[in-house]
């Protein structure tokens, strides 16, 4: 383990300050949690970009949230393989598990997994396109998204396929069986949302007009 480093040391003055502040003043809180374990009411999938922070977003707290992050938000259809699915098994514990009354799907604007899905779609990222490509493997998954809104001119595109990478995942989400069955039991219901980084702006999909529309 010799490739290995120490924090950097930005960091450990952080960690040293939030033990100091945050949580000496919470101590009881945290060792509640610790004690009983996490009861999240919802999970929420967002993407990877450090520019997404879900629990700022919507004021949560520790445990509030079951938060699976990846790139563009994606998720994949049911495929029970017996390969290795990250965003599946999240899935599969916040819902038969962790028993969370919701799931929401968060995309975000200005999200470079799904600019890079746009390229590679047009033809314009042929490095993704590699069998090699981690990511463009799974961009693939947004492909289906892509063709509905390929006809749009450019500046129009991209941001319609963020809304698609939450709506792929959406229907996606409904090919797990337990999925549908506690939806059909009404024990589960599924959101789509978009948000606007630099607006602040939240966006919630209405499946009655099929568009998305602001909170």
């Amino acid at each position: 383990m010799n490739h290995v480093r120490p924090l950097p040391s930005y960091l450990i003055q952080r960690y040293h300050g939030w033990k100091a502040t945050t949580y000496a003043e919470n101590r009881a809180w945290y060792r509640r949690l610790a004690d009983e374990g996490q009861r999240p009411r919802a999970m929420v999938i967002s993407c990877c970009d450090s520019r997404v922070h879900v629990t700022s977003i919507f004021g949560a707290d520790q445990g509030e949230f079951f938060i699976h992050r990846n790139i563009a938000n994606l998720v994949p259809p049911f495929n029970p393989d017996g390969d290795h699915h990250g965003t599946s098994a999240a899935v599969e514990y916040a819902v038969t598990t962790l028993k969370v009354a919701h799931i929401i799907v968060l995309g975000h604007s200005s999200c470079g997994g799904v600019q890079g899905c746009d390229a590679m779609c047009s033809g314009h990222a042929p490095a993704l396109e590699e069998k090699t490509s981690f990511v463009g493997t799974w961009l693939n998954l947004l492909r289906p998204g892509y063709e509905r809104v390929a006809h749009l001119p450019d500046g129009e595109r991209v941001p319609a396929l963020e809304r698609e990478a939450v709506l792929v995942s959406l229907d996606n989400l409904m090919t797990f069986p337990f999925i549908k069955s506690a939806i059909d039991s009404n024990e589960l219901s599924l959101h789509g949302l978009w948000t606007d980084i630099g607006e602040g702006g939240l966006h919630q999909f209405d499946p009655q007009t099929g568009k998305f529309a602001q909170i």
